[in-house]
This record gives C-alpha cells, structure tokens and sequence, in this order.
C-alpha cells in the first residue's frame, strides 16, 4: 500500500492515523518525510546557533534516513525517521523499546557527537599526526563489536558510558561533542583524568578552525528515506534479528511461570504485552543499576520479551502480588545472559 502522495503543510499525513499493522507494510519512500516544521528542525536550528557562538563557518548538512550516522567523508549527518513525526516516535517505541534522541536533551548529544564526526571530515582532521596519536588511527577497521571498558579514564562520558571506547573516530566525536556542549565544565570534571590531555588539544585544534572555511564541502546524502523501497516492517525484522536478545529453552517456560494466563488479544488490558509496557522508568533503572549495561541494551532484551509475549499470548495473573519484582529478575536475568553470549560487546 502507498500513502498520499504529497503531504500538505501543516497537515496530518494519512498515515499518521493507520494502524501499526498498515503503517508496517508502507515503504520508507512512501513516508514523504521532510525535516522542515519537524521538532527535529529545532533541534538542528539550536546546533547551528552553537556552532555560530562558538565562531564556526562549518555548517553540516542533514537529512533523513533509517538512523543516526555520519558517512565516512561527508561533512553531514543522517537523522533518523521517527524523530520526525510522533506517529513514528510511537512505532519505534512499541517496536525497539525506546526512542533514541527522543528527548530534546538527548538529541541535542547526539547532534552534537554527530557534528563531531562530520568536522572531522570537512578539515580532514584524521590526517593530523597529533589527532593520531591521541586517538588513534582512523583506518582501524571498525569491529564488529567490542568490549567496554567502564572503569577507563581514558576517555570521556557523553552519549553512553564506555562508546568512546568502540573506535578512534567514536572517542574524537565524543570527546568534540564534550568540548561543544555550551557550560561544559570538562576543564572540572577531567582535570585529574588522563583524557584531559585530548580535551585540552580538542580546545586548541577547535580555536585554530574558528572562522576558517571547511575544506570539504561536499552534500552527499547517503540512503535517504526518500530513495529507500523497503518497508518498515522488513527494517524492524532486520533490527530485532541484528539485535534480538535470543533465547534458550527456560525462557518460554519461565514466561509462562510470570504469565500463566492465556488472553484472546495480546495486547490487551490484562496482557503480559500491556504490564510490560506501562513499566516505568524507575523500574528498569533498577535493572540497569543491578546489571550496569547500557539502556539501550536492557531495551532491546524488554523488546524481545514482549514480542514474545504477544506470540504465547500470555496474560497478568490479577491474583499475583510478585508480578513486578518477578519479572525485574527474569529482565535482569535475561540481560545477563545476553551479556555472557558476547551480545553486549556493543554493536556498531
């Protein structure tokens, strides 16, 4: 099926009102995103006033695609699709657990770690002798995926604790978007540390390009949405086999134990689906505290946990006064699990 063709300005797209069933089978060409009159065009507006203040001609370019990524050589940056309407806000929450950038703070990090990779590319900075043996080589082949170090004072704390740590380009984007970020005290909170002497040199290499032309100027957009025919439901399919928590043969049985009940409509108010998803914040904080992985991590095994839910058709025993304190074991549990198969040495 297609949507409208062409969405009106400050009118609702049809789709906006399907189902997630149907809103699934549409093509992410058929979407007909635009940043313009987004919150995303807010966020992006903040970024160049940033970059203004702090005396910059470079301004990266952005566009929409799947998800967040700057391409190796281009002075831009992808956005993904479902920060630019509410609708798909929704859909990425019910369908990956939670909404990456889904907060103004949150996206504005991101922008910001972005901005660092795409400033790398606009003056060439790799090439820099001194940029290489702070941070290392840009030709290290990024890893499939890597083991965080979270106790390391080698690197700074910005999007998630330990990703400066996945590669080079990783730890200099996340070292920029440290300096960037308006009242950072990094010259406080690392002083003692040995990352204060990247961020020292970020502050100079950074002073040295204020008001100087980017080198590279190129606009390239690499896979926009607009050019993209596969259908949201085949790119969550491949999302969830990518990051999918797996499963041994306890983990049916131990659901069924949680969720004894069976339920005509998986998603209904007495389903296994329903409590999971009104679980609130602090509930997972506790899962993240017990197990010290990365909330997006935790997100991806609830997803999983639900998707499977839905598919045994479990429900809530109202009789059950331990439902909650259960099921933040059986999360904890199937989060380590995760963790022991090697899943959490993060993907990249």
């Amino acid at each position: 099926m297609t949507a409208r063709r062409d969405a009106v300005p400050g009118q609702e797209p049809a789709w906006a009102s399907l189902s997630d069933k149907k809103l699934l089978d549409l093509r992410f060409c058929d979407l007909k995103l635009s940043i313009a009159d987004s919150a995303m065009q807010a966020r992006i507006h903040q970024l160049l006033r940033e970059l203004r203040e702090l005396g910059f001609k470079f301004k990266p370019a952005f566009w929409i695609s799947t998800e967040w990524f700057t391409p190796d050589g281009v002075p831009g940056c992808a956005v993904p699709f479902y920060l630019i309407h509410p609708r798909l806000a929704e859909l990425e929450l019910r369908q990956v657990g939670e909404v990456e950038g889904g907060t103004a703070e949150w996206c504005m990090r991101i922008l910001r770690h972005e901005t660092g990779h795409a400033i790398d590319n606009a003056f060439h900075l790799r090439r820099r002798k001194r940029r290489q043996s702070l941070f290392g080589s840009s030709k290290v082949p990024y890893p499939e995926f890597y083991e965080p170090r979270p106790y390391s004072r080698s690197y700074v704390l910005h999007i998630e604790p330990s990703y400066a740590q996945s590669h080079p380009d990783e730890d200099f984007a996340e070292t920029f978007a440290v300096w960037m970020t308006p009242h950072s005290d990094w010259r406080q909170r690392y002083a003692s540390r040995p990352v204060f002497k990247k961020l020292a040199y970020m502050d100079e290499l950074m002073n040295s390009l204020r008001g100087v032309p980017p080198i590279n100027t190129r606009r390239k957009q690499v896979e926009p949405l607009r050019e993209l025919t596969t259908t949201l439901r085949e790119h969550y399919a491949e999302r969830r086999a990518r990051f999918g928590a797996g499963r041994d043969r306890s983990y049916d049985r131990d659901l069924q134990k949680l969720f004894p009940r069976r339920v005509t409509d998986p998603s209904g108010p007495d389903s296994a689906d329903r409590f999971i998803a009104k679980l609130d914040k602090r509930a997972l904080a506790k899962v993240q505290r017990w197990t010290g992985e990365r909330q997006y991590l935790i997100a991806n095994v609830l997803a999983d946990t639900r998707a499977r839910c839905r598919h045994l058709n479990l429900g809530v025993d109202p009789q059950a006064t331990d439902t909650l304190e259960n099921f933040l074991l059986f999360l904890t549990a199937q989060t380590v699990k995760y963790v022991l198969k090697g899943r959490n040495r993060e993907w990249l």
